[in-house]
């Protein structure tokens, strides 16, 4: 008899009384699954096919992350000196993974293509490094490359032309004095310099005298004249501001410089009406974005006020801001990206954090101060109360 009051008590609790009780009780924490490796393989596999039509081996381990996107980038550019020391995880398990994403490949009927892997230095191209000892025997499987079979043949060889393509060289401006490290000529601040093997040089002895500067600002310039020149280089200066390299321009042959302004003055009047109606159909693509984002929004925050997610959906998906709705995950309304960016929103309109930010206290504290309050908020938002 006492079971079946208790029974009948539970039954009659109201929904909104459940979730206080939940709420009194702290989160219910679900455990899941700890997935496989063959489900992070295959994973990474699929999503790196779905966004670019081919996926290395490479791929499969950035997006696992056994490999830092930008270790890779340093290791293509030449700043190290193989790849493997930066690969994340024993030969055993690499060599797993390698095995389950060669097989992943061969079911799916994708096509091997030959993926060469350069740098251009000013004695021509120079073939890269993968492996040495620590992970002896695999490095044809980490060179491996699949192409998707529905690529038409001319689509097939863009592509194994533009992974085998080489960095472009890249030159910086320099903002203190040196010295070239072979002919010794000095090197002012607001002066080019190319580094090889850690050391500087100038553009002489980098063998790129020849070269002249274009700055950045004019878009068809800079392509038509990067096209024209048989070698060029990006130009590159460090902002302290934002804590990393911004291009300032490149630097090309003048001959390609003259060239391109010429096929520019020509055509000047109808790139300006392109630019127009590119405007006008960006324009019209955002603001059914926007409303796509709101939607979402809406649909996993109920509770969300209508003008609150409008807000939310028009910021994070501002076009060039670089916030999370304007990545990959955020243009496909995936769910962890959309929760991100209203989380960020909440912390930025509902909470002290950038006014602890400005008194000067560090990022990581801060967000840890205003956790609390970010989750209730976040709570009364997705039950609707």
């Amino acid at each position: 008899m006492k079971q079946a009051e208790q029974t009948e008590q539970l039954q009659s609790l109201s929904r909104p009384a459940l979730r206080s009780n939940q709420k009194s009780m702290g989160p219910v924490t679900k455990l899941k699954p700890k997935a496989t490796i063959e489900d992070r393989v295959i994973r990474a596999a699929e999503g790196a096919l779905e966004d670019q039509q081919h996926v290395s081996a490479i791929d499969v381990l950035v997006r696992m992350g056994l490999l830092a996107p930008s270790n890779v980038e340093a290791w293509r550019k030449g700043r190290l000196a193989l790849l493997e020391d930066m690969i994340q995880g024993s030969p055993e398990k690499i060599a797993s993974a390698l095995g389950i994403f060669r097989q992943w490949a061969a079911s799916r009927g994708l096509q091997p293509v030959e993926a060469r892997y350069v740098r251009t230095t000013r004695e021509g191209e120079q073939e890269l490094r993968i492996t040495g000892a620590k992970y002896a025997g695999l490095d044809e499987a980490l060179r491996s490359h699949y192409v998707s079979p529905g690529l038409s043949e001319r689509k097939k060889q863009t592509v194994e032309k533009q992974i085998s393509k080489p960095p472009e060289r890249v030159v910086f401006l320099n903002r203190r004095d040196a010295a070239c490290s072979e002919c010794g000529v000095d090197l002012p601040s607001g002066s080019f310099l190319s580094m090889e093997a850690s050391q500087p040089l100038c553009l002489a002895c980098a063998g790129m005298g020849d070269l002249e500067f274009l700055p950045r600002g004019d878009t068809a310039l800079t392509r038509r004249a990067t096209k024209y020149s048989e070698s060029h280089a990006v130009v590159v200066e460090f902002s302290r501001s934002r804590g990393r390299y911004e291009r300032q321009g490149i630097l090309v042959t003048e001959a390609a410089i003259q060239q391109a302004e010429e096929e520019c003055a020509a055509d000047a009047p109808e790139r300006a009406r392109q630019r127009e109606r590119g405007a006008a159909a960006r324009k019209k693509e955002d603001t059914v974005f926007v409303e796509q984002m709101k939607s979402k929004i809406q649909a996993m925050f109920p509770g969300c006020p209508p003008l609150e997610a409008q807000k939310i959906a028009e910021h994070t998906a501002r076009r060039g801001s670089g916030r999370v709705g304007r990545s990959a995950a955020g243009r496909k309304l995936d769910s962890d990206a959309v929760s991100l960016a209203v989380i960020a929103a909440v912390r930025h309109r509902h909470t002290k954090y950038d006014d602890l930010l400005a008194s000067g206290a560090e990022r990581a504290p801060a967000r840890t101060k205003v956790q609390g309050e970010i989750e209730e908020i976040l709570d009364a938002w997705r039950w609707g109360v």
